[in-house]
């Protein structure tokens, strides 16, 4: 087996390029990597396609990418909540897109890129706007929308614990979309407040096997996104 722990958050970003999709892990704050996303703001990449359930909150993780203009597009389900204040901002002045995707569909269309699934049929967004320009299809009397699976090029997640063979397990909650990201992600990293040796974790633990991880961070103390915003910390 590969030992996948890599040294730091900036070398586990260093190969995302210009006009990448980046899927990054977290509901809100659960199981948001911020030390990543702080390392990719740093590490310079720009144009970038992201998919995460909302926009961030305040001026840190998600929010401070946005902020930084490297964000050309956003795949989300919640693009402005409590503490969202950058990505209106961005979005009315036409500098970063949004597609929206009901959360639901938004969940599958990443499940169902991992499994090689390329599109299926959802009744969720018919008869709204989110389902103009796409295939309607009647199955047994009940009309469908065609939505596409989806893939990125980089997967960015957070767990509580990882073996450096890329096992993963998480911390409650924070597990949220991070298991389906790492099969979509062709490249995924994970940062993790434990690193601990192959064989240590009991495999009926395990959620996300090391077979989809191509990368694991050691990040002992993680930030906590929610104490940052009642701060008023900006990053950089």
């Amino acid at each position: 087996m590969i030992d996948k722990q890599i040294s730091s958050c900036a070398e586990a970003v260093a190969d995302v390029f210009d006009g990448a999709t980046v899927m990054i892990g977290g509901f809100g704050e659960a199981g948001s990597p911020i030390e990543l996303i702080h390392a990719l703001i740093d590490q310079g990449a720009r144009d970038l396609t992201v998919v995460n359930n909302n926009t961030g909150s305040g001026e840190v993780g998600l929010a401070a990418l946005i902020k930084a203009e490297r964000v050309s597009k956003m795949i989300c389900s919640y693009p402005r909540t409590t503490n969202s204040t950058v990505f209106p901002v961005l979005y009315k002045s036409g500098k970063t897109k949004l597609e929206l995707v009901p959360q639901g569909t938004l969940a599958e269309r990443i499940r169902a890129g991992g499994a090689g699934i390329p599109a299926f049929y959802t009744p969720t967004s018919v008869g709204t706007m989110l389902s103009e320009g796409k295939e309607h299809r009647t199955i047994d009397g009940r009309e469908y929308v065609l939505e596409r699976g989806l893939t990125a090029d980089f997967a960015f997640i957070k767990g509580s614990v990882a073996d450096r063979h890329g096992n993963i397990i998480y911390n409650k909650t924070a597990r949220n979309f991070a298991p389906i990201m790492a099969t979509a992600g062709r490249q995924t990293i994970v940062q993790a407040a434990k690193v601990v040796d192959p064989g240590e974790l009991d495999p009926e633990t395990i959620v996300t096997p090391g077979i989809f991880v191509q990368g694991v961070v050691h990040v002992a103390k993680p930030a906590h996104e929610s104490e940052q915003v009642a701060q008023g910390v900006s990053y950089p």
